[in-house]
């Protein structure tokens, strides 16, 4: 009973075998930041850091009734929401979103391995836009998932980036994080676009190398925050630099 009082972030997605993204590094995140995790599994994969050789769906019941679960058992103050794989587990995930819309709820749209193996199946990308998305808080897509989800070539320049953003914000979410990891240039720059705001850059100098669960540090991050009760805005910039503070820590060693 003593640990229903305490605030948790209840995770949805899928395992990592090798530690290196998915929930693993979740709660791993969360739990850096004081809060409690529970979870929803969606799937189960065998990889390494390198490759992805097998992955096992969960049947979306089951990923819904773990939710449920989850929140039943536990004060539950944000979702964050990661590998999903099919669209039965995206109706399950949205149905209990819907059920708890005063929770927030982030989004890391996640469509494919660090390696190349797709994580979401193809025929699933439209209902994520449309079932889930108008439901979270947050969808935080990388360029290259920003490309996927609007139909597009990927965005070459700033402009386009906006153009892709707006189009994507049309189908529902509050907000989005246009994380600029796979653009070039000096500076990493991370855009909050609101429907009611001007845009928000988030800069950090652009590291060499690359750390496999960034995207799930980033959201688990800002799920952490925002169970905090930390306005959205903050809770971004605050994330952005947990994800590069630990980005460069990592790097120098």
């Amino acid at each position: 009973m003593a640990l229903r009082r305490e605030p948790h972030v209840l995770v949805v997605g899928g395992s990592d075998s090798s530690g290196g993204a998915g929930i693993a590094r979740d709660i791993e995140t969360i739990a850096s930041m004081g809060l409690r995790t529970c979870l929803a599994v969606t799937a189960i994969t065998v990889q390494t850091h390198d490759a992805v050789s097998d992955i096992q769906h969960l049947r979306p019941a089951l990923v819904r009734d773990q939710m449920r679960a989850a929140l039943q058992a536990n004060e539950v103050m944000a979702i964050k929401i990661g590998m999903l794989a099919t669209a039965g587990v995206i109706a399950a995930v949205a149905a209990v979103l819907s059920e708890n819309p005063r929770i927030p709820a982030v989004l890391d749209p996640v469509l494919a391995s660090s390696s190349g193996r797709l994580l979401l199946q193809t025929r699933a990308i439209g209902a994520l836009r449309r079932e889930l998305m108008p439901l979270c808080r947050l969808v935080t897509p990388n360029l290259v998932e920003l490309a996927v989800l609007t139909s597009s070539e990927m965005a070459g320049g700033d402009d386009d980036v906006l153009l892709q953003g707006e189009r994507l914000l049309a189908a529902g979410p509050s907000a989005l994080l246009l994380k600029g990891g796979h653009a070039t240039g000096p500076l990493a720059t991370d855009i909050l676009l609101r429907s009611d705001h001007q845009p928000v850059r988030f800069d950090t100098p652009r590291l060499a190398g690359s750390m496999r669960g960034t995207g799930c540090m980033l959201a688990s991050s800002i799920s952490a925050h925002l169970a905090k009760a930390t306005p959205l805005e903050d809770s971004v910039r605050e994330a952005k630099r947990f994800v590069f503070e630990t980005f460069q820590r990592d790097a120098a060693n």
